[in-house]
């Protein structure tokens, strides 16, 4: 534990691991899966599917971290042998693969950030048409994403402690207080109520497979479970925690900050009458259109501040995507972690360079013929993230089933937490990890392979 560097406090787990969870995910797509499936009812079924199953399969990748005290690929190794350890190696992959077309998601918003605080975003009468000519430009996304990559490195080549705990501590109570702030803006404005009932009063009639299936996808994605994250933030972590309540914790803060987005995003939406149901442009296309209604200096504020915003959540999950590989190279390799950070940097960047010229600046990428048409982004992002990740959960919960048991893994809880052992929470989080979650994340799983490459859906 010494000479692999941890957390300094439970706190400081607890924040790091939710900045982990809180990204992208919360402020992007969390808003845009509510106004295309049914608003409120998503939202419920979203809450309802975080605490019953995702939440003890977070448990579970905590307590594997924490038992081994080593990487994804040596936690799975060393409690289940060599062959397990290929789990641990697949989680690793997505997490490289993630953040190849995740840190240029993240220059995105961090060239909007900037064009919005100039004024120069906020000039066009066409933001549907701004966003396409922005993602293709080719110079701009690879300053950015180049910048975001960088800060990005810098921050994990410190350590876990000095460089990974620190900005955390620093970005999450940034990225609440700019969230607050501007929620508090938001429902000053006319029709902003509209957006609030939207939101948060649940209409039953819009709760279908589909509406389920969404939202346990969206919640397994948005607390980065399956790809090794938690179990190597887990490694960090000494004995002593009480890992179900650092688990409740983190995964109510990731859950805080996608309602906030939403409390956030929906007034702002339906008061200027733009719809809901956008999709992932609601942000990069929406949005923006929503800020010029508010004038030049007001439009310029408030949209720089959610920009900002977006640039803090993603910065707190690239940081734990890299952390991941660079944790297996300095665990297993022996290698020193500044140059493994800067090597993985350099390597993981242009790994993402296709996804980068997928949107219009390169023909080849921007539209695959074996995958219908869709671009290179759309092809890792999905492969990658809503087919893999899922399949990871489901692995790592058979793992616990039927090679380290729920025994052994009770017996690890119990550590820090004596009240465990005999207790309704353990009896619970056995059943969910054992019957229940590789059921349904088995069913994630083969319903979106079978949708994304026939165009077939079981559910």
């Amino acid at each position: 534990m010494a000479n692999r560097g941890g957390f300094s406090s439970r706190i400081g787990f607890i924040v790091a691991a939710a900045g982990s969870a809180v990204g992208l995910g919360n402020i992007w797509k969390f808003p845009y899966e509510v106004g295309q499936n049914g608003g409120a009812m998503f939202l419920l079924v979203y809450l309802i599917c975080t605490f019953l199953i995702c939440f003890p399969i977070m448990i579970g990748e905590i307590a594997i971290g924490r038992r081994a005290q080593k990487d994804a690929y040596g936690s799975y190794k060393s409690i289940g042998g060599k062959r397990w350890g290929m789990l641990g190696l697949f989680g690793i992959l997505c997490g490289i693969m993630i953040l190849s077309f995740y840190n240029v998601v993240a220059g995105w918003a961090f060239g909007y950030f900037l064009e919005i605080s100039f004024g120069n975003l906020l000039q066009s009468d066409d933001f549907r048409s701004f966003f396409g000519g922005y993602v293709s430009d080719i110079w701009d996304n690879l300053i950015f994403s180049v910048c975001f990559m960088i800060i990005t490195a810098f921050i994990v080549v410190k350590g876990v402690s000095g460089g990974i705990e620190r900005a955390s501590k620093i970005l999450m109570p940034m990225l609440y207080v700019i969230l607050l702030g501007l929620i508090v803006y938001s429902l000053t404005l006319d029709n902003a109520i509209e957006g609030i009932k939207f939101y948060l009063l649940p209409d039953i009639s819009k709760l279908n497979l589909e509406t389920i299936y969404s939202a346990l996808g969206q919640a397994f994605f948005s607390l980065s479970l399956g790809m090794g994250a938690l179990i190597t933030y887990g490694s960090y972590i000494d004995k002593k925690q009480n890992i179900v309540s650092s688990a409740a914790m983190i995964s109510i803060m990731d859950v805080s900050v996608a309602f906030l987005a939403g409390l956030l995003i929906f007034p702002l939406v339906f008061s200027q009458g733009q719809t809901p149901s956008e999709g992932p442009g609601l942000v990069f296309v929406a949005l923006p259109g929503v800020f010029n209604a508010m004038g030049p200096v007001i439009g310029k504020i408030v949209g720089g501040g959610f920009f900002l915003l977006l640039c803090f959540a993603a910065l707190t999950s690239t940081i734990s995507l890299l952390e991941v590989p660079v944790a297996y190279l300095v665990d297993e390799k022996k290698l020193p972690r500044k140059a493994v950070v800067w090597l993985l940097a350099v390597f993981i960047f242009v790994v993402g360079l296709p996804s980068m010229l997928s949107q219009g600046a390169v023909d080849a990428f921007s539209s695959l013929d074996f995958y219908g048409g869709k671009s290179f982004l759309d092809f890792v992002s999905e492969v990658f993230s809503d087919i893999s990740l899922p399949l990871g959960g489901c692995l790592m919960s058979i793992f616990i089933a039927i090679k380290w048991k729920t025994n052994n893994l009770s017996a690890e809880i119990s550590e820090g937490n004596e009240g465990y052992k005999g207790s309704f929470m353990e009896k619970a989080i056995n059943l969910i990890l054992v019957y229940i979650a590789p059921i349904l994340l088995g069913l994630i799983f083969i319903n979106t392979v079978l949708d994304k490459f026939f165009g077939i859906s079981i559910i």
